[in-house]
Order: structure tokens, then C-alpha cells, then sequence
């Protein structure tokens, strides 16, 4: 489809500015050019006239909408003929300024203009071929708009009326939507039941208003929903007081008679005849004068203030309480209207509240049970119609109609704008784009490119557009590009076309059928590459496509970008990193890919190649005259190419998290429109390029390098940086020399600067200057505008002046961190916006006094929030100022937290009133006083000499108290945990004793009802607690965790009766745990994990041999165990050294669902009977005298996964394991006496997964392996034989590690294993030439040869053949020396070679003999370095 009138007229535009720019112009007078460029507007705009009526007829005739293709081409290449000339120009007077000095400079070398440049005299061979393919490419555009005119003729186009044409004469018109009435148009309504409660309860809110009325305003995408919601509101019981009650659909013309009189002849239930608005008005207060009317204004879509001032006015004699709700796309139509607090965003459908609307119009004539696959019909419609109900209601009402499964799944299976032609909700849909301002036409166009469901930075979707030249700044606008792309982010934001994520609130998404609006908009221009399926068919790629993206993946090779081949003017080449990545470098791209596509697309403005693993850049990329968007975030370049300095248009460079780069461009002065330069993340870089300094309009510098002894870029070169702003972080500061003779500011005048960070070297050692780098810090004084400021390694004694002076009353975050000389903090109370306050490594600070509130300061720190002191080894006093009744201090701290002062002392500030959490760790000589903590809600204390709680009614919102290490309890009362859910007690027996002395065993004291909040429970490291009872008198308790408490016999009795909602019990590193009397594990516990008991020889034990036997210890005293209503369903038990079997009954829990044993040395078997057929996981790992699991497995298990490790005495696997039809996972290893499996075999229905290493006295695979994916066989020398079924097509992971399977599968053949993608060959002592001739299978992927300690040599054969592999692996291999002659297959982009130190010499970089067989691959690793990085 076309892209139509509305996008082409805007991009015309953008091309008629820079036609008619004085530069321009200047240049076409001077060298003849004026007459071209005259007649080139002149065809433009009589092309445009057209456009409207070449839109309507294209819908028909194929051959205009050919036409608008070849126009839209044309406007492109137009666009980038100006931008060349003006590259040409800019480079010729780059290449003046650095050759011409004083008088050598003459006429003849200066530019006369800034555009066309390129024919003012320049006879260079440079400036010869420019000028003989400019004259040939403007010939060319000449003649094609020349016959774009004749054909304009030809079709008969007209002007039909300007740039809009009324919908009665034009079918091409945009959809008017049909009116609103306040009747329902739906049987029943889904889904809206919570937002229905939301928006009545605004509309029902009493509030003093001046205008006696409020807006409620609902607001949302097109198809939402809106409208109906409004309905269900005015309809409601709820608002039966209101009277009158009037409905209006205002739709794009707020046209303020029409709807004054809709409102009027709604209240009336009369017909008007008045035709003036004073009139009408005047009739309309009276019907509304002291009556609480409730007024609905349906579809608004004006933002003029104006209109709805005199619309509004009537209304203002109603009584109070009155409201009007508004429906409306746009959020700022709310805001203009007064909807400030009751704006209500309407959220997508639920998938059964969609599935419910397609339903009721699906099967309104038919019985819902009689379609097939209902499940799967449920899928694709939630999938197709996302939340729109909308388009649940067109889908459901198309197919409704519809008898035959094939037509169904035609329908199900389009695309949702293919639906019919009756299809309502592009036409919806269609509408916000057609209200849009022209300069949000392309930019909403552009996002296209985004994938559907992608989450999406903002910053990263303007510097795109800024790249596109989307953002025009208009006359006398001085806000930067960015800010203004902003500013349109936000527009497309507030009108429903972004929506902000869910997941992280940072990020944005578009709605898959807003997606499919920007992408019908932008027709054939964007495409992207999606990862195909058979649900997915993946378009054709038009010759005509500008912008391409796509998702990253670990693996991209040639062939994932041949839709590429038939592409020559790419503008846009845009690598997204797959979701909830970040900087990882764990894709990879074949170089000479790389190198492609920087020689062909000659076109990009915006090439992103982050977090591909790319080492070295070609130095084509210095050709790409038109980029401004440049993004190589995460690769692992250690430089730029010297060409890179010809990238003269460039904007955007960044280069964030490039972990290896040491150095930028020397050159960078020739990027002089670069804007924004992100280096974050870049700690190989040494310093910053001399040029830097002359990047005038360079506004984004995430970092500054000080160079050693001088190097690069001076640090007072950034005072020529005027426009710098948001962010800077400026390091190695310990660097700069000659501070003491710089005394000019260098960051004051800097307004825009709103984040800074300084840093000088950590090493704290005699290179640290004390005055140097206090006149450094003297220097750097920031604008009063900043609000974050972070020092790290701040050598000097003292702060200078400026750092707490009140005018930095913008500053929000504060830290200072490792400023080891510092004795004394400046005056930071004085900071009257200060919210976040970090002192951290202060060494030699040893107090705080009443300087660090500010003298005569009556409230200072009067916006602290959070307050961290840490590592501060000297300080001992805080004075808190609690004596002085006139100032008031921390009244709105939310956190305090206070680490690592050993020699801290006194107490804590009394009176914290908003205090929320208190975090105190290892601060030996601090008394914690818990006193006037009203609001408290986590407290950690950990390591302090004393805590007292004497007020404990003050806290009524303590919800979790870690207490650890304390030396001493002061007054305390166990009221203070009135409402707390978490505890955990950790050393600290004073506490359980004091807490036991309120709390008589023999019966419930009154107070224990102070208790009933508990939900969590961790008892630590109290090794004389012998009895705990208090545990029973915990009714909520869900977890409850008890670690080295030796002492401790038992657990209490009576908690099956009284711990009721107990679903985890951990006990670890116990010595004295007996036994539980009978029944005491409540039925609701759900994880039971010991740990570490030394004398459980038992977890359920029988209760007269645990009456009997003293020697016999249990954690559960045992009758019949499933008498007791135990539904445990997870047993873990680990390093339990006594214990030898799981139950003296051979009984475990029937609901047992995971069951895990690790390093119970004299275990010898689970149960001799038969396992919980309820158990879904098995794993026993190092119990050295296992020799069973049991004897029989049940028919009727769920048993999924068996894993068996390190059990030297395990003998066989239970018979019946081939009825284990739901087992998918068998893992066995260092089992030596395991010799054979059962004669049945396994389990071939579900079985995916059999892993046998370490087996040596196995003497055969067992039967049944043909369904699995992965098959793993090592060194399990005794194996003599194996059943071919296991080695079928369907396997896609092999791992042999023995000689005689690695024989006799080369000698089989596996090439026939035909889906195989990872092959691993281990441990095979005796080869010496890897001749595997035509055996792997061209499916290979990933290939690994571990130890093969003879092995010289990989033949040609069979590599040849592997075009898909991407990884190779050769682990000790020692001997080995060669790669195959003919090299290793062009597919490879990961080699990793460990301990092969023969083959290490022979690959070094540019020398080595075996270099040009892998100097082809992205990534080689050798013994865990970058082949790149290995020093000579």
C-alpha cells in the first residue's frame, strides 16, 4: 500500500525548507544554479497539489499508486543529493582550516557557501569526481521529476480542494466515525468491572470546587473501549442523583454551538431552532442552574483552550458535586479540560475478557462446543486481537458468519488489517494518525522500525529521528534537538500511540495494531527482520526499503541478511539487542558481513551494531558521508578507524560499555556536528583526543579522561564546550597538572549540567597531591542548576567552600566516597533540596558536629530522605543536635543506614518521625535506642553494643526486624512487635531469653496477642537454646528457620494443632535434634530441609523404636505416617552424616513431590517398597553407600527427572523404570558398581534427556532411547555395545567420551543423524588425526574436542562440509599443531582453544601460521583471552 497523502506531504515539506534556505539560495545566484532549484519547488508543490486526489484514485489504479512509489524514491534521493553537497562543503572547508595558516591563506581556498560548495573553483581530484557525480545524480533527479509531472497528467490528477478534501466528495477521505449515543450498543460487557468501580468512585467523589463541576476524563487507544466504559458509568444505579444527565459525541469538531446545542436538546428531550450560540447558552444555564447535572463529551479531540473556556461557561451555575466525564485519545485534551487528578487510563482487555467479546460475537448462531480446537482458537485470537476489544468484536462478528474450519483458519491466520474490507478498525486506528501535527507524521512513520512487543528507551527512538532529520527546529526555538525530540516523544505519548511498560517504567511499548498503523503508514520504506515460524511468514523485502531493524540473536550468519541483496539505498541499519539484555556481547556476526554492509549502504544515517562481538572495523566505514547515528555499545573495538574522522554529519556516537576501547578518534575535531557522546563504560581509555575541545556543539559527554602527564585533552579544554548538559563524569582526576595556575572556572557556566561525578585514582599513596587536588576540586565548581554530585578518591583534606553552600539549592543525591584525607564534612544541611545523602570510606573523619547542619540553620536538612554512613573507621561521635528544642533535623528521613563504624558511640538521633527503615551493621559501640520511630517498617540491627526500645507504642508500622550479633539488651518490650510479619534473630540468646521470661510455658500469657503478625521466623546461631515453645504461640507463622542451635533437643509440642499456616521448615546445623513427638508436622507444611544434623539417622522414625532406642535419632517421631495428614511435597536433606535410610517404615509422605539428598555418607537406600507415586523429582548426590533407591518403581508415578551422582555402592535402577511414562531426565554419573539397567529398559514415550559418565563397570545402554534430544556417554569404558535406536534424527545433542563408542559411531555414520546441532568428542586417548571424513552431519552448530592428548592433526574432510557451524571448542589438546588445510568453515564466528600450547603459538595474530585459516572469525579465545589481546 501506498504511503499516501498525509506522510508524503510532511516529508515534502521538510524538503521545500531546505530548498528555500538561504544558503541555498545564495549559491544557486552565484553559480547559475537558482533557475534548477526554482523549477525543482515549482514541480514539487504542483506535485503535491495532487496528492489527495493520487491518494484516492491509487486504492484502484496501480498504476498511481506506482506513481506515489516512485515519488516518495525520488523525495529520498533528493533529500540526500542536498546532504552530500553540504558534506562536500563541510569537508572542504575542514581541509582549508587545517592546510591554510595566515597569510598563506587565500580567496581561492575559502568556501563561498555552505551548500554546493563543491563548484566554487576546487579542482582537486577529489572535488573533480564529487562535481562529475553530483551533475550526474542531479540529471537524473531532473528527469525523473520531469516524468512524474507527465505522468501526473496522464492519470488525470487534479487538485481537488488543497490539503483536505470533505468526505462527501472524496472516498478516500478519512473515516468519519460514526456518533455516539449513550444507549448500549453491547449485550454484556468484560473485563471493565474494576475500572468501572474506579471511575464512578471519581465521579461520585465530593469536592469543594470554584466551579461548582469536575472533569473525569477516560483516557485511551482507538478501539479501547472508551465510549463503552463511559456508558456502563452513565447507565449505572450509582449515579441515579444526578439530574439532568446529558450525552454529546464531540468527535474532531468542537464546534462549541453544535455541541451546546446537543447538550441542550439532550436535557430537554426538545428540538431547537435557535441559531445563536449567546442564546442557546442563556437557555442552557437556566436548565442547569443548581442542579447536579452528570454530562458526557464522547471522542474529544481539541486542544484549544479557548473552545472549551466558552463552551464551559453554562455549566458553572450548576450545584456542586456536577461532572462532566470526557473520553479522548489524547491526555493533554484531559489536562486542558481540568482533569488533573481524575484521569483515568484505560488499560488493554484481559485474554479472558477478549476471549469473552469474540465469543459473544463468534458464536451468537452457533453452539460454542461444536468448533474443533477451541484452545487453539482461544490462542491466536488473544494473540491477534491484544487486549483491543475492538478487534475481538470485528474478528468475532467476521467469523460468525463463517461455517467452514478452512475459512476459520484463513481469517485466524491473516493479518488483522487483512480481515475484509468491511474491517472497522484501521479506519479507527487510521484517525490518530490523521490528527497529528505533519512534523509527528514521520516521526510516528519512523517508529515502524520498532518490532511489536519490543520495549523500547526514549532517549534511544530521538536520536534515531534526530539521525533522520525528523526534528526541525523552528524559529527563534534554541532548545536543543534532543529536548525538542522529547518534546515529540511525549506528544505521540499523551495521544495513545506509546505507552509506557508495565514491566519497567523507564521503557515504552506500542500496541501491536498501533505497530501495524505506523507500519501500513510507512509502506515499503521499513522493514524488519523477524525470526521465522510457521506461525510467522516473514514479508519480501522491497527494492525500495530505507529502514531496516531486527532483533539480535547469539547467532547471525550471512544468510540471516540476504533480503539485503536486493537493497542499495539502506538508510537505517538497527541491531536491537534481544529483551532483558544489556551490554552482554554474546552476538555475533561474521566479519566479512560487517565489512559488506559498511561498502554497499553508502546511504546509512543510522547504522547500530551493540552488543555484537566485533573486535575491528573496516575502514569503508569512513565512506558513509550521510551517517549521524553511529552505536557500537558493547562490541569490543579497541578503536576507530582512522576514517572514522571523515564522518563528518555524525551526531550520535556511542560507544557505551566498550570494555576494550583505548582510545577515540585523533581526528574527532572533523565530527564537528557531533551532539552526543556517550563513552560510559569505556575503562581501557586512557584519555580524551586533543580535537575534542573544537566539537562547538557537542551537548552529551557522558565521560572525561584525564590524560597522564598531560596527554590528550586538557581538562580546562572543556570550558569550550559550552552546551554541555545533562551528564558528566570526569575521571583519573589525580592526572591533572598545573591546577595550582588555572584559576578560571571551568563547569559554572555550564546550566544544563544537572548530573556530575568526579574521580580521581583509587591509590591512595604519596602520587595524591592534598592541594593539588583540592584547587582541581576548586576548579570544577559546578552551576547552581546541578542536582546529583558524586566525589570518589578525593585526596585533599578539606571540601572546598562551594560544596554546602546554600545555592546549590537544586541538588537532590550527594556522595562522597573513599575521600580518605578528609577530616570533617562541609555544611550539606544548608542543602535545602538534598533528598539522598551517602558518606562512604571517609577514613579520618572522626565526627560530625553542628558545622555539618549549617550554622544557625533552624532546619537543615529539611528534604533529606535516605542518610547512609559506611566504612567510616574513625568516627566516634555524632552530634545529633537531640538537645536543642529550636531545630528541627531528619524530620522527613525515610532510611537511615549506618555499616562498618567500629568505633561509632552514643546514640541515634531521638526523634525521626518519618523513619521508615533503620539499618545498622557492625558498629561494636553504638547504643540503637528505638524510641519515637512512629512509622518504622524495617529495622535491621546487626553487630551494634547495645538496643533499646523504651517507647515501643511509638512504632505501630514495624513489619520486619532482622536482630544479629548484640552484645546487650537495654529496656525492652516485646510490644514492639506488635505488627511484625519477618524476624530473624541471629546470636542473640539474651533476646530469646528475655523473650521466653515474658512467656510462661505452662500457659498462653494475655500479651502474646502482640505476636500474631509473625509470618517469618529465622532463629540463628543461639547454640544454648535447648527448648523453644514460643514457637506455638505463633498462629500465622508460614517459614520458620533454625540454623546452629545446637542445644536445641526438639521441636515443641502442639504445633500440628496451633502453627497452622506453616509451609517451610528449614533445620541446619543441629547436633542435638532427637525426634518431634507423634504428629507434629502441621498438615499444611508444604518444604521440609535439614541440613547439616550429624545425629539424624532418621527423618521419619518409628515412635516405639525412638522410645526405645537412645542411640536412634529422628526428626520425626513416626506411626503410620500417612495417618498423620502430612502433604509435605518437598524433602531436602544434605550433609546428615547418621542417617541411613529416610523412614524406619519404608513410608514416605504420598503428596511428596521433590525429593533431594546430598552428601548423607551412610545412606543406604530410599525405601524398600515403592516411592510417593506423587514424586516428580529424584536426586541423590554423594551418598557413598547408596546401593538402592528402591526396589520398584509404581505404574502409576509422575517421576519426571532422576539424577544419581557420586554414589560409589549404587547397583542398578529399579525395576519397572520403563513405566515411568511421564520421565524426561536421566542423569547418572560416578556410579562404578552400576552394571546393567533393567531388562525392560527405559521409557521411550517421554525421555529426552540420558546422561551416563563416569559409569566403568556398565556394561551396556539400555533399551528405549529413541525420543531423546540429548544423548551423553563418557567414560564408561566396559560399554561394549548400544542399541542404534538411541542414535536416531531426532537428536540434537551428542556427548561421547570413550575411544570404542568413537570408533564404531564414525564407522556408522554420523551424518545420519540429521538434526544434530551440538556434537561433543572427550577424553579419547589413542587418535592422532581427526579423520572424520564425510561423517558429521551438516546440521552441526556447536563442535568440542576435549582431551585428546596424542591428537596432531584436524583433516579437510568432513569441515568442509559444516556451513552451519558457529562454534568450535579444542580443549588439552597439546600435541595438536594444524587446522584443516582448506581452513575451518567461513560459518565459524566462536573458536575457543584451551591448554594447546603447540596450537597457541601457531595462531597468533598477523604471525602465526595457522592466522589466515582463522582470521575470518569474530571471536577466538585462547586459554580465555582475546586472540587480539595476547601479548607478543
Amino acid at each position: 500500500m501506498a504511503i499516501g497523502e498525509l506522510f508524503l506531504s510532511a516529508f515534502l515539506q521538510v524538503l521545500f525548507d531546505r530548498l528555500a534556505s538561504r544558503d541555498l539560495l545564495q549559491f544557486a545566484r552565484r553559480e547559475g544554479l537558482h533557475v534548477t532549484l526554482k523549477k525543482w519547488e515549482r514541480k514539487l508543490k504542483t506535485i503535491e497539489s495532487v496528492l489527495i486526489d493520487a491518494e484516492e484514485k491509487h486504492l484502484t489504479d496501480n498504476a498511481v499508486k506506482m506513481w506515489l512509489d516512485d515519488l516518495r524514491d525520488l523525495a529520498y534521493d533528493l533529500e540526500d543529493i542536498l546532504d552530500e553537497c553540504a558534506t562536500e562543503a563541510l569537508r572542504r572547508k575542514l581541509m582549508t582550516t587545517t592546510t591554510t595558516h595566515g597569510a598563506s591563506s587565500s580567496s581561492s581556498s575559502k568556501v563561498r557557501g555552505v551548500f554546493f560548495a563543491c563548484f566554487s573553483g576546487d579542482w582537486s581530484p577529489s572535488a573533480v569526481k564529487f562535481s562529475v557525480s553530483m551533475r550526474s545524480k542531479i540529471k537524473n533527479v531532473d528527469s525523473r521529476m520531469e516524468e512524474l509531472c507527465e505522468l501526473k497528467a496522464d492519470f488525470g490528477l487534479k487538485d481537488i480542494g488543497g490539503k483536505k478534501a470533505s468526505s462527501s466528495t472524496s472516498t478516500a477521505a478519512v473515516y468519519q466515525r460514526p456518533p455516539t449515543t449513550c444507549l448500549p450498543t453491547e449485550l454484556a460487557v468484560y473485563g471493565r468491572d474494576e475500572e468501572k468501580a474506579e471511575v464512578l468512585e471519581m465521579v461520585l467523589r465530593e469536592e469543594p470546587n470554584d466551579a461548582n463541576f469536575a472533569v473525569v476524563s477516560i483516557v485511551g487507544m482507538g478501539g479501547l473501549g472508551k465510549t463503552t466504559l463511559a456508558r456502563e458509568v452513565y447507565h449505572d444505579k450509582a449515579v441515579k442523583d444526578f439530574e439532568p444527565k446529558a450525552w454529546v459525541c464531540v468527535s474532531d469538531d468542537f464546534d462549541v454551538f453544535r455541541i451546546s446545542k446537543a447538550i441542550l436538546e439532550s436535557i430537554t428531550l426538545k428540538p431547537s431552532d435557535l441559531k445563536d450560540l449567546n442564546q442557546v447558552h442563556l437557555q442552557l444555564k437556566d436548565a442547569l442552574a443548581g442542579k447536579k447535572f452528570l454530562l458526557v463529551l464522547d471522542d474529544v479531540w481539541s486542544e484549544d483552550y479557548t473552545l472549551w473556556e466558552s463552551l464551559r461557561s453554562p455549566f458553572m451555575v450548576g450545584a456542586a458535586g456536577s461532572k462532566v466525564i470526557v473520553t479522548t485519545r489524547n491526555e493533554k485534551v484531559a489536562l486542558m479540560m481540568g482533569s488533573i487528578g481524575d484521569c483515568h487510563k484505560l488499560q488493554s482487555l484481559s485474554h479472558d475478557a477478549c476471549w469473552s467479546v469474540f465469543k459473544m460475537h463468534a458464536f451468537q448462531n452457533t453452539n460454542i462446543n461444536s468448533r474443533p480446537n477451541l484452545e487453539l482458537i482461544r490462542d491466536k485470537v488473544v494473540e491477534k486481537c491484544r487486549g483491543l476489544p475492538l478487534a475481538a468484536k470485528t474478528l468475532g462478528g467476521l467469523l460468525c458468519s463463517k461455517q467452514r474450519d478452512d475459512e476459520w483458519d484463513d481469517i485466524l491466520n491473516s493479518g488483522i488489517w487483512n480481515l475484509s474490507d468491511e474491517d472497522k478498525i484501521l479506519p479507527v486506528l487510521k484517525l490518530s494518525y490523521h490528527h497529528l501535527p505533519s512534523h509527528l507524521k514521520r516521526c510516528f512513520a519512523y517508529s515502524a522500525i520498532i518490532p511489536k512487543d519490543y520495549e523500547f528507551n526514549k532517549k534511544d527512538l530521538v536520536l534515531l529521528w534526530m539521525a533522520e532529520g525528523l526534528i526541525q527546529k523552528q524559529n527563534n526555538d534554541n532548545k536543543p534537538l534532543e529536548d525538542l525530540g522529547g518534546k515529540y516523544f511525549n506528544e505521540l505519548l499523551v495521544r495513545s500511540l506509546f505507552q509506557q511498560s508495565v514491566s519497567d517504567e523507564s521503557k515504552y511499548v506500542m500496541h501491536d495494531l498501533i505497530n501495524d498503523l505506523a507500519q501500513w503508514v510507512c509502506g515499503e520504506t521499513s522493514f524488519r527482520l523477524e525470526e521465522k515460524n510457521e506461525e510467522n511468514q516473514q514479508p519480501i523485502m522491497s527494492e525500495r526499503a530505507r529502514h531496516f531493524s531486527f532483533i539480535s540473536t547469539s547467532y547471525n550468519d550471512k544468510e540471516k541478511f540476504e533480503e539485503l541483496s536486493k537493497v542499495e539505498r539502506l538508510r537505517t541499519f538497527l541491531a536491537l539487542p534481544s529483551l532483558g539484555t544489556r551490554y552482554c556481547s554474546n552476538c555475533y556476526i561474521p566479519i566479512m558481513v560487517v565489512s559488506d554492509l559498511l561498502s554497499k549502504f553508502k546511504k546509512l544515517r543510522a547504522l547500530s551494531l551493540k552488543d555484537y562481538f566485533i573486535v575491528e572495523l573496516p575502514d569503508s566505514i569512513g565512506g558513509l558521508i550521510h551517517l549521524r547515528y553511529l552505536n557500537l555499545s558493547g562490541t569490543k573495538i579497541r578503536s576507530l578507524p582512522k576514517s572514522a574522522s571523515s564522518l563528518f554529519n555524525l551526531q550520535t556516537l556511542i560507544l557505551r560499555y566498550c570494555s576494550h576501547l583505548v582510545k577515540l578518534p585523533s581526528n574527532i575535531e572533523n565530527m564537528s556536528k557531533l551532539q552526543h557522546l556517550n563513552i560510559r563504560g569505556t575503562i581501557s581509555l586512557r584519555e580524551m583526543p586533543p580535537g575534542l575541545k573544537e566539537l562547538k556543539d557537542l551537548e552529551i559527554l557522558s565521560d572525561f579522561v584525564v590524560g597522564k602527564d598531560g596527554a590528550g585533552c586538557a581538562l580546562e579544554d572543556l570550558k569550550n564546550l559550552k552546551f554541555l548538559r545533562e551528564e558528566l563524569h570526569i575521571t583519573r582526576l589525580d592526572n591533572m597538572v598545573g591546577a595550582q595556575d588555572t584559576r578560571e572556572a571551568i563547569l559554572s557556566n555550564k546550566k544544563g549540567l544537572k548530573v556530575l561525578e568526579l574521580e580521581w585514582g583509587s591509590q591512595f599513596d604519596n602520587s595524591h597531591n592534598e592541594s593539588e587536588e583540592k584547587n582541581v576540586l576548586e576548579i570544577l565548581q559546578p552551576h547552581t542548576n546541578l542536582r546529583r554530585l558524586t566525589l570518589k578518591y578525593y585526596g585533599g583534606t578539606i571540601f572546598p567552600a562551594w560544596l554546602g553552600d546554600s545555592s546549590f539549592s537544586n541538588m537532590t543525591v550527594l556522595r562522597l566516597e573513599s575521600c580518605e584525607n578528609c577530616t570533617s564534612l562541609p555544611s550539606l544541611g544548608l542543602l535545602s533540596s538534598l533528598k539522598d545523602l551517602t558518606i562512604v570510606g571517609m577514613k579520618r573523619l572522626k565526627s560530625l558536629a553542628s558545622e555539618f547542619y549549617g550554622e544557625g540553620c533552624l532546619k537543615p536538612f529539611q528534604s533529606l530522605e535516605i542518610l547512609r554512613f559506611e566504612n567510616l573507621e574513625e568516627w566516634d561521635s555524632w552530634e545529633t543536635m537531640n538537645n536543642s528544642d529550636h531545630v528541627e533535623t531528619f524530620h522527613r528521613l525515610l532510611e537511615l543506614s549506618i555499616k562498618k563504624c567500629p568505633k561509632l558511640s552514643g546514640k541515634l538521633p531521638d526523634h525521626l518521625p518519618s523513619l521508615e527503615k533503620l539499618v545498622i551493621r557492625e558498629c561494636a559501640q553504638l547504643v540503637v535506642s528505638l524510641s519515637s520511630l512512629p512509622v518504622l517498617f524495617k529495622l535491621e540491627v546487626d553487630g551494634c553494643k547495645r538496643v533499646a526500645w523504651c517507647c515501643p507504642s511509638d512504632s505501630q508500622s514495624l513489619n520486619s526486624m532482622t536482630l544479629s550479633n548484640i552484645s546487650e539488651f537495654g529496656t525492652w518490650s516485646m510490644q514492639g512487635f506488635k505488627k511484625v510479619e519477618s524476624l530473624v534473630i541471629d546470636g542473640c540468646e539474651e533476646l530469646i531469653h528475655m523473650w521466653q521470661n515474658e512467656m510462661p510455658v505452662e500457659k498462653t500469657p494475655k500479651e502474646l496477642h502482640v505476636f500474631n503478625s509473625i509470618r517469618k521466623l529465622s532463629v540463628f546461631g543461639c547454640p544454648n537454646l535447648v527448648l523453644f515453645p514460643e514457637i506455638c504461640f505463633l498462629p500465622l507463622l508460614s517459614v520458620l528457620k533454625i540454623k546452629d542451635c545446637n542445644a536445641l533437643m526438639s521441636l515443641p509440642e502442639g504445633m500440628k494443632q496451633k502453627n497452622v499456616y506453616l509451609e517451610c521448615l528449614v533445620i541446619d546445623g543441629n547436633r542435638s535434634l532427637s525426634f518431634m513427638t507423634g504428629g507434629q508436622l502441621p498438615s499444611s507444611l508444604k518444604k521440609l530441609e535439614l541440613r547439616n544434623c550429624e545425629k539424624l539417622q532418621f527423618v521419619f522414625a518409628d515412635a516405639e523404636e525412638t522410645c526405645t532406642s537412645s542411640s536412634s535419632y529422628s526428626a520425626i517421631q513416626e506411626e503410620n505416617i500417612n495417618d498423620l495428614n502430612i502433604f509435605l511435597e518437598m524433602l531436602i536433606v544434605i550433609s546428615c552424616s547418621s542417617l541411613t535410610c529416610l523412614s524406619t517404615r519404608d513410608q514416605l509422605p504420598a503428596t511428596l513431590k521433590y525429593l533431594h539428598i546430598y552428601s548423607c555418607s551412610n545412606l543406604t537406600t530410599l525405601s524398600r517398597e515403592q516411592l510417593p507415586g506423587s514424586l516428580q523429582e529424584l536426586e541423590i548426590i554423594d551418598c557413598l553407600k547408596l546401593e538402592s533407591i528402591t526396589e520398584r518403581f509404581h505404574n502409576s508415578m509422575l517421576l519426571e527427572t532422576i539424577t544419581i551422582g557420586n554414589c560409589e555402592n549404587f547397583e542398578s535402577t529399579p525395576e519397572g523404570i520403563h513405566k515411568l511414562s511421564r520421565l524426561r531426565d536421566i542423569g547418572i554419573f560416578g556410579c562404578p558398581s552400576l552394571v546393567c539397567f533393567p531388562e525392560g529398559g527405559i521409557p521411550n514415550a517421554n525421555l529426552r534427556r540420558f546422561s551416563i559418565i563416569n559409569c566403568k563397570n556398565l556394561k551396556a545402554i539400555p533399551r528405549g532411547l529413541q525420543t531423546l534430544d540429548y544423548l551423553c556417554i563418557s567414560r564408561c569404558p566396559s560399554i561394549k555395545s548400544f542399541p542404534e535406536e538411541c542414535f536416531h534424527t531426532k537428536l540434537t545433542t551428542l556427548v561421547i567420551g570413550d575411544l570404542y563408542l568413537y570408533e564404531r559411531l564414525i564407522q556408522w555414520g554420523l551424518y545420519k543423524l540429521t538434526s544434530l546441532t551440538s556434537l561433543e568428542f572427550r577424553d579419547i586417548p589413542d587418535v592422532v588425526s581427526f579423520e572424520i571424513g564425510m561423517m558429521l552431519p551438516t546440521s552441526l552448530t556447536h563442535l568440542e574436542i576435549s582431551s585428546f592428548p596424542k591428537l596432531k592433526y584436524l583433516t579437510s574432510d568432513g569441515f568442509q562440509n559444516l556451513t552451519s557451524l558457529v562454534n568450535l571448542s579444542i580443549w588439552s589438546c597439546p600435541n595438536l599443531i594444524s587446522f584443516p588445510k582448506i581452513g575451518l568453515p567461513p560459518s565459524l564466528m566462536l573458536l575457543y582453544i584451551y591448554d594447546c600450547l603447540m596450537l597457541k603459538e601457531r595462531c597468533r595474530k598477523d604471525r602465526g601460521q595457522e592466522w589466515p585459516k582463522i582470521a575470518h572469525i569474530p571471536c577466538t579465545r585462547i586459554d580465555g583471552k582475546l586472540i587480539h589481546d595476547i601479548e607478543e
